[in-house]
């Protein structure tokens, strides 16, 4: 009877390392998508939008494939961290935890676009060679 005891345990225990080991992958793969819907998406639409620019020599154009490209990358990548938050439940359901809701999802989203904004002013203050102040202004 004891050893069928322990058998369970270590099952349930090999359950609960496993649920966890998921949970961490899904919220690595959350925070990875959502530094692609900060950084990655504009740059690439950009770069994109800069290709319609030389191609057709029109501005316009150019704009137009760039916001609508972003926002409709925006829309499935919003999607996408939406059923990844809903798998990082499930994980949690089955090892025994709490519902988190969307928590997990909400500090992803706000620890990487900090991150990104923290970076942005690193490189536009230090590294672009930019000014803070405007142009003609002498301290």
């Amino acid at each position: 009877m004891r050893a069928d005891h322990r058998a369970r345990d270590g099952r349930a225990h090999h359950v609960r390392r496993a649920g966890a080991g998921a949970a961490a992958v899904v919220v690595a793969i959350m925070f990875l998508g959502s530094l692609g819907l900060w950084v990655g998406t504009p740059l690439a639409w950009l770069w994109i939008g800069g290709r319609v620019q030389g191609a057709t020599g029109s501005i316009g154009a150019a704009l137009a494939v760039a916001f609508l490209g972003v926002v409709g990358t925006a829309v499935v990548l919003a999607w996408v961290l939406a059923r990844l938050s809903e798998r990082h439940r499930a994980a949690c359901l089955a090892r025994g935890l709490d519902d988190p809701g969307n928590a997990v999802l909400e500090r992803v989203l706000v620890v990487s676009a900090a991150l990104t904004i923290l970076a942005f002013v690193i490189w536009f203050f230090l590294l672009a060679g930019t000014s803070p102040l405007p142009i003609g202004i002498q301290l």
